[in-house]
């Protein structure tokens, strides 16, 4: 997920930047295959899964999204659809999950109810 944020926030999906969120997030080495794999999958997606949350979500553009709520949308989709092929509700709890850490007092049920429309 910080991975993904901070693709948007630097408009960047290079490798320089996922080897330098990886060290400074301490990633454990054995995880790295399945995050890069993942984040290839919204990389390369990137525009699909947008139209894909702006479709399921009523009334909000993706612009307008909180940042945090994106980033937890775009992994969840793009891990569920594009890449490790996560089942939909296990990607879907842990999206909850992350917006009770990152996400505002109302992430956790819009993000839930996007991705449930989403993933369905």
């Amino acid at each position: 997920m910080q991975l993904v944020f901070q693709m948007e926030a630097r408009d960047s999906s290079d490798e320089e930047l996922t080897r330098a969120v990886m060290e400074e997030a301490n990633v454990d080495p054995a995880q790295e295959g399945y995050i890069k794999e993942n984040f290839k999958a919204v990389a390369d997606n990137l525009e699909e899964i947008d139209g894909m949350i702006e479709s399921c979500s009523v009334k909000w553009k993706v612009s307008r999204i909180p940042k945090a709520d994106l980033a937890i949308m775009r992994v969840a989709i793009g891990e569920s659809k594009f890449g490790s092929k996560t089942p939909a509700q296990v990607a879907i709890n842990e999206a909850v999950e992350l917006a009770k850490s990152y996400g505002g007092e109302k992430s956790p049920s819009f993000i839930n109810g996007v991705l449930g429309k989403a993933l369905s």
